[in-house]
């Protein structure tokens, strides 16, 4: 079974994230939105009584290095609600400065909030993505029968996140995503870390990213 896991929005806390997972073996994909970072972290908002800051440019490279990066979209709008030009504004130029800053490919898309519609879905697709990832869990999430509409799994606080996990045996992937600021405490930390330990303990599993999913598979040659 393939492990894939993504986390959104750009935060601090994404650099002890990604010091957890570098211990474990663990690949990730790391959602952002290019037009809401400046040169320096700075705060965005309080979420249950801790302060959570947006990282700066001058520390993403480090921070991310070694990690795949998507697109979720340039300021983090309701796509749904804007007109079809903005939202096709804010999907395209949040992948091209991605792809400048970053100097990778950056073909991953997640709705902001998890809300699209049909027009979001059409310019995310047009605008080069390979896939656009839902927030919503459904039991069979893959394979999608739309790449641009791919539905995650599970959320990695679900109550049921395990027997989710079991659920996706049958599929071949188990796909989790959340956000990093949301382990508030050194005990939610120390379960997640036992969560990646566990998941990597499966011999039938390996770490994959959510890219990798769609890569077309490398052609056989043929004998003779």
């Amino acid at each position: 079974m393939k492990l894939v896991q993504c986390w959104d929005d750009g935060v601090t806390t994404d650099a002890r994230l990604v010091d957890v997972l570098r211990r474990h073996g663990a690949q990730a994909t790391f959602n952002l939105n290019a037009g809401l970072h400046e040169a320096e972290r700075r705060l965005s908002w309080v979420y249950r009584g801790s302060e959570v800051w947006r990282l700066g440019w001058n520390e993403m490279k480090a921070v991310y290095d070694g990690f795949t990066i998507a697109n979720h979209s340039l300021t983090h709008p309701h796509l749904d609600q804007l007109p079809p030009g903005a939202a096709r504004d804010e999907i395209s130029r949040g992948r091209e400065r991605l792809q400048q800053f970053f100097g990778q490919s950056v073909v991953g898309f997640v709705y902001p909030f998890g809300t699209y519609n049909d027009a979001v879905v059409a310019a995310v697709r047009e605008a080069g993505h390979v896939y656009g990832r839902t927030t919503d869990p459904i039991e069979r999430s893959f394979p999608p029968a739309d790449p641009m509409t791919l539905h995650p799994s599970c959320h990695f606080l679900a109550p049921d996140f395990w027997q989710r996990h079991e659920q996706a045996r049958s599929q071949g992937v188990f796909h989790f995503w959340g956000h990093s600021y949301e382990m508030t405490t050194e005990a939610m930390w120390a379960a997640f870390e036992d969560t990646l330990a566990r998941l990597g303990a499966d011999p039938q599993a390996s770490w994959c990213t959510v890219a990798e999913l769609f890569d077309p598979p490398t052609p056989v040659p043929q004998e003779g």
